[in-house]
């Protein structure tokens, strides 16, 4: 519902946040190496996070504790998400796997392994009847559940992010040629092409805004960079309270109104477009 945030390091451990206040309200602690990506469930009572030790932990949002630790990953755990109605968890590794937990069960076990990429996959995002993932591999891969169905887009370089439009019709794609490429999903049409970021082979991340009017991509110069979806132009670059040596990789967009949140180093910064600042 947009009113926490979660956050996740190097530091082996998540913390949950009141963004507006500044305040950490609780601390989650149990990976055994850094916390690559963390997602809450649809009525926010638990958390998944995933990590470098390989596994994915399924949290109680309110005790803190683990409920359950899935272990099927041969490699560090980049993304996890979890589907609409949060009874899967879908995971993404550097061993190349994509993972199906059923989180409602008992079962350890992942119910199903897509192991179409071939390099490390970057970013796994659902709608309520797809799966999205990007790999290094340098394509983008479409699961359409409701009819079985895989689409493949090839980009040419390593994709470090995918993910949809508010409306499901687009996928935003972030590639490690320092490009953003905004695709039609069905067709596979290159709709625009967003550049200026500095990519510098970093993992970064891309989105569209809650209206579908802007695209908004970290960059490796500290800036949170925002281009308008229908000219292509750059429209802002935001950046903290103080100069900063660190990238900004990592964003995440509140589900109702434009405020954007971003990691920079050790700080997590957070921009409301109603006034425009930090």
């Amino acid at each position: 519902d947009g009113a926490y945030c979660l956050t996740c390091g190097a530091d082996r451990k998540l913390k949950l946040w009141n963004p507006y206040r500044g305040v950490s309200l609780k601390v989650y602690g149990g990976h055994g190496d850094e916390v690559m990506d963390a997602s809450a469930s649809c009525d926010s009572s638990q958390i998944v996070s995933c990590g470098l030790d390989k596994s994915v932990i399924l949290w109680d949002v309110a005790t803190g504790t683990p409920i359950r630790r899935l272990r099927g990953h041969a490699g560090p755990v980049n993304t996890v998400r979890f589907n609409e109605e949060s009874s899967m968890v879908v995971s993404g590794s550097r061993d190349n796997l994509v993972m199906l937990w059923d989180v409602k069960s008992k079962a350890l076990e992942p119910v199903q392994c897509l192991n179409d990429a071939k390099d490390s996959v970057s970013s796994v995002r659902l709608s309520d009847h797809e799966i999205l993932t990007a790999s290094f591999d340098g394509k983008i891969r479409r699961y359409d559940i409701r009819v079985g169905e895989l689409y493949t887009d090839y980009m040419g370089d390593a994709v470090t992010c995918a993910s949809f439009t508010r409306d499901g019709q687009c996928v935003v794609v972030s590639c490690a040629d320092g490009v953003i490429r905004l695709m039609d999903k069905d067709s596979g049409e290159l709709l625009g092409e967003f550049t200026g970021h500095v990519a510098n082979n970093l993992c970064l991340e891309s989105s569209v805004d809650t209206q579908d009017t802007r695209i908004i991509s970290g960059s490796a110069d500290g800036k949170l960079w925002i281009w308008d979806l229908v000219s292509q132009k750059v429209v802002a670059k935001l950046s903290g309270f103080k100069p900063t040596k660190h990238p900004t990789v990592s964003l995440s967009i509140h589900p109702q109104t434009n405020c954007f949140l971003a990691t920079n180093g050790p700080n997590i910064l957070m921009w409301s477009t109603a006034s425009g600042q930090e």
